[in-house]
């Protein structure tokens, strides 16, 4: 949580932006995992809430209304029984005046403000809900199908809260830094565990717990796989085998923050000649993004000029042939990497998912191509500024049903050597993932610990997991 005069200046921006209205940020509340009194812990809180609002507790909704230059904070204080069970909570005026909002009420009143809203025909501005909770509580409160609400959230608070949380502050920035050093602390434990023999669940609870005891929690649900194929592998009980590659992608909440890297191993702590020749390409295409990756320059322009090169590079050992650009412009390198060179990151690990992918990634100058395969997965298009932190992950995976497909279908045969794929199937996959501020005339990484990524330092890290 910043200081107080954080959130004064964000909702008083938030206003100068929306201009109009009433604008109602929904926080969240309590999520069952397998029964009412066994909730998820710890609660995570809607992050645009955070951002403006600033309190971690279950069962608040900010309300600000543009009109007449008032904010509030709804929500129930509890009760002994509350107490008695789950400790003391400050009230909710305590929890408004740490963040400079004057006026508080129980949630049954939220009501009465959103009827009289209605009632008046004034514009009431909502964001995309993304729980059914939530959704429910709309419903009640406005009178709109949850099938509705997503049609009908404010476009003028969707482009506002994009455009605010898109551009880091500095105390931001800070903390992504800090998050990123716990994700030295992960993947290098990931790296020094990582051994024939060990089981994926036990290296990726190794690394989870990092996480959750030096940050708030991971970021998302960590993917440590030998299937490195497979883009979102969580752990299984699999026995980690010599030869083979391992995938790390993980990261941590801290301070609200997210980190989000992910490293490629050898589970023997040797890289084949084989795994070294396509690891050096994608090696070589994650450290190009910081020689193209700058303000004014689109990240759609950034992804191809990353699968050009690759393509390029897989040309060269006879994986691909024919035209590069061809290539590219017919989605052939799609067979390698079916997934965009990365995304937002913030306060989410994919920054205001919830929001809509196409306001966060993408706007007016540049939209999406939903129908050319892996193009169609591409996050963020949108032209770079200075204070955006976007992820930098390129990859190249061998799937054996895509390959199977493709050559069944004889989908880019003229820029693909089908026969040597064959001999690629029990590959499995490599990526390299770190996150990158856009600075003012360029961009760096963040954190100021590196985890190891060149195959030598790699090698080094691994040297003694016997």
């Amino acid at each position: 949580m910043f200081d107080k005069e954080t959130y004064i200046r964000r909702r008083a921006e938030l206003k100068k932006l929306v201009g109009n209205g009433v604008i109602v940020l929904f926080g969240n509340n309590e999520s069952p995992y397998n029964s009412p009194a066994n909730c998820h812990a710890p609660m995570r809180q809607d992050s645009t809430f955070l951002y403006y609002f600033g309190q971690h507790r279950d069962g608040l909704v900010g309300v600000i209304d543009v009109d007449n230059d008032t904010e509030m904070l709804y929500g129930d204080d509890i009760d002994i029984e509350d107490i008695v069970w789950m400790g003391f909570v400050d009230s909710v005026k305590v929890l408004a005046d740490a963040v400079g909002v004057s006026i508080t009420g129980p949630m049954k009143e939220l009501s009465h403000v959103c009827h009289e809203a209605l009632a008046k025909k004034r514009t009431i501005h909502f964001l995309p809900p993304y729980r059914h909770d939530t959704k429910i509580q709309i419903m009640d409160l406005l009178g709109i199908h949850p099938s509705q609400q997503k049609d009908a959230a404010s476009l003028p608070l969707i482009h506002a809260v994009v455009k605010m949380r898109s551009t880091k502050e500095e105390q931001e920035i800070a903390a992504i830094d800090r998050a990123c050093n716990i994700g030295y602390e992960m993947h290098t434990t990931a790296q020094r565990l990582t051994k024939a023999g060990t089981t994926e669940r036990y290296v990726g609870g190794q690394v989870d717990g990092i996480a959750r005891s030096m940050a708030q929690d991971t970021s998302f649900a960590t993917i440590y796989t030998q299937h490195g194929e497979i883009m979102h592998g969580n752990p299984s009980d699999a026995i980690l085998q010599d030869g083979r590659l391992v995938i790390c992608d993980a990261g941590c909440e801290l301070d609200d923050y997210c980190s989000d890297h992910t490293r490629t191993m050898p589970v023997n702590g040797k890289f084949t000649q084989r795994q070294l020749e396509i690891y050096s390409i994608v090696e070589a295409c994650h450290d190009y993004v910081l020689e193209v990756a700058k303000p004014g320059v689109k990240y759609k322009e950034v992804h191809f000029a990353v699968c050009r090169k690759m393509a390029e590079s897989l040309k060269e050992i006879g994986l691909m042939k024919g035209d590069i650009d061809e290539a590219v412009a017919a989605g052939a390198h799609a067979m390698f990497l079916p997934h965009g060179l990365g995304h937002m990151m913030g306060m989410d690990v994919h920054d205001m998912e919830s929001i809509g992918q196409i306001y966060v990634g993408f706007d007016d100058e540049t939209r999406p191509n939903l129908e050319q395969f892996g193009t169609n997965c591409l996050r963020m298009g949108r032209r770079l500024q200075e204070g955006f932190v976007v992820t930098d992950e390129p990859g190249i995976y061998f799937i054996p049903h895509l390959i199977d497909e493709w050559k069944a279908n004889g989908h880019c045969k003229d820029f693909l050597n089908f026969d040597m794929l064959e001999t690629y199937k029990d590959f499995g996959g490599i990526r390299i993932e770190d996150d990158v501020l856009i600075t003012n005339d360029g961009c760096r990484f963040l954190g100021s610990k590196r985890i190891p990524y060149h195959p030598a330092e790699i090698e080094e890290i691994m040297a003694g997991n016997k």
